[in-house]
């Protein structure tokens, strides 16, 4: 954990730790506001984690050089203003009509994938393989047969992919393979 993250859990213990002293609702004890107030702490931790991920691969995707866009950045949608997290070389190069479509790549981060993968699905209409990147283990077969059907290239870190079954190791990407196939156009 850094130094940032470190003062942020502080500050958020203080914070969370006033509003516990406080109770909640007219009583203090509004059962309802506090697991509202409680998943609200969650979701911020989560999104936080999210956009700390994106930041890592926008580190790493610099230092191997890649032409790249994130979604975050002003502008930066596709259809139906979705905001993929990353373009491959660029949202420029997306909406150019005559450039060509194979030379796209749509990646999507989640730390953790759930039920939330499918929303990577509608994010870049012009570029039917989608890729994904994710943390999470262990992964259901249900659930990457699927993603497969779908043409979702499922991006797992080594470290991680041991925790899949051998036919599903087969088909996923390491994140050295995924920078291999962008560099490769």
């Amino acid at each position: 954990m850094d130094h940032e993250e470190k003062l942020f859990r502080l500050y958020e213990r203080h914070l969370v730790q006033q509003r516990l002293r406080n109770g909640f609702g007219v009583n203090g004890d509004d059962v309802d506001e506090f697991i509202s107030y409680s998943l609200s702490v969650q979701n911020r931790r989560k999104s936080r984690v999210g956009h700390a991920f994106e930041g890592h691969l926008d580190h790493m995707f610099k230092l191997h050089q890649l032409s790249f866009q994130q979604g975050r950045g002003k502008g930066n949608v596709t259809e139906n203003n979705a905001k993929p997290d990353f373009i491959f070389p660029s949202f420029k190069a997306y909406h150019d009509p005559d450039f060509p479509q194979e030379k796209l790549l749509m990646l999507g981060a989640k730390t953790t994938c759930k039920d939330r993968w499918r929303q990577v699905l509608s994010e870049a209409a012009r570029i039917p393989k989608k890729h994904l990147i994710t943390l999470e283990a262990a992964i259901s077969v249900a659930q990457t047969e699927e993603m497969a059907m779908h043409d979702l290239q499922l991006i797992v870190p080594e470290s991680v992919q041991s925790t899949y079954t051998m036919n599903q190791q087969e088909k996923l990407l390491n994140v050295s393979e995924f920078i291999s196939r962008v560099k490769a156009g």
